[in-house]
């Protein structure tokens, strides 16, 4: 049996994925998000180890809600895609019982080479819907703002589309950090080259990880940003949809 590094789980989430969801967070992540809201999810192997079974066990007590709500589970982080062999083995289990699933990844972890699409094919087999993180379509901003830079998250976004997995691609609009036009734009560019693209959706920043630095003795490095407003929310909606040719991006919240 393959163990999760997990760090928590949440039994009623309502913002990854449709419906209800059984969200559970991976521990353990190689990007360096200046706003990340989980920084404690960073370290590798600090996690609770937890098997499958576990995991079915306590979902199966949720399942009259996230059913009937037309939910069902995802797995975020950290990064999910750092431990595949465990999303195989949690996704199949799931399919078994006819849960929805949802893989919720900014695809950093992709490479090119035979023994990752070895994993991610027999995964690809099981998931009902991705959830790619496009932090900054700039390459050199997103190395800034993440640490890495993003050819291979563009890339497996690129393999989604080739795989036909239905993809929500979801953008953390940042003041002064990741709302230029110009990128907005190029990112609406980008998800129009893709046609399994379902819903593409702004997420605001927010503060609210920002006591999780803190706990951690870690300096915030977006100290004095604060979240964009309606109408700059509205505004990134529009530059981003004015570029597809089909009505993806949700209504901001």
């Amino acid at each position: 049996m393959v163990l999760g590094n997990i760090h928590s789980i949440e039994s009623f989430g309502t913002v990854d994925g449709p419906g209800i969801r059984f969200v559970i967070f991976t521990q353990g992540c190689p990007l360096r998000c200046k706003y990340c809201h989980n920084v404690d999810t960073r370290p590798i192997g600090t996690g609770k180890q937890v098997g499958v079974d576990e995991i079915i066990r306590e979902l199966k007590d949720y399942l009259p809600f996230i059913q009937s709500s037309g939910g069902g589970i995802t797995v975020s982080g950290g990064e999910a895609l750092l431990q595949i062999p465990f999303l195989i083995e949690l996704f199949r289990a799931c399919k078994a019982i006819g849960v929805h699933t949802a893989l919720d990844t900014s695809g950093c972890c992709y490479v090119d080479a035979p023994f990752f699409h070895q994993k991610f094919d027999q995964l690809a087999e099981v998931t009902d819907l991705v959830l790619l993180d496009i932090k900054e379509i700039n390459s050199e901003r997103h190395k800034w703002l993440t640490g890495q830079p993003n050819e291979r998250i563009l890339a497996f976004a690129r393999l989604l589309a080739k795989k036909q997995i239905p993809v929500w691609i979801r953008h953390v609009l940042v003041p002064t950090i990741t709302d230029s036009a110009d990128d907005l734009t190029d990112l609406g560019a980008f998800i129009d080259t893709l046609d399994n693209v379902e819903r593409v959706e702004i997420l605001p920043y927010h503060k609210m990880g920002v006591f999780k630095w803190k706990a951690n003795g870690l300096d915030y490095p977006l100290e004095g940003i604060e979240p964009p407003t309606n109408e700059e929310v509205t505004r990134a909606a529009e530059l981003i949809q004015q570029k597809l040719h089909r009505p993806l991006v949700a209504a901001p919240q």
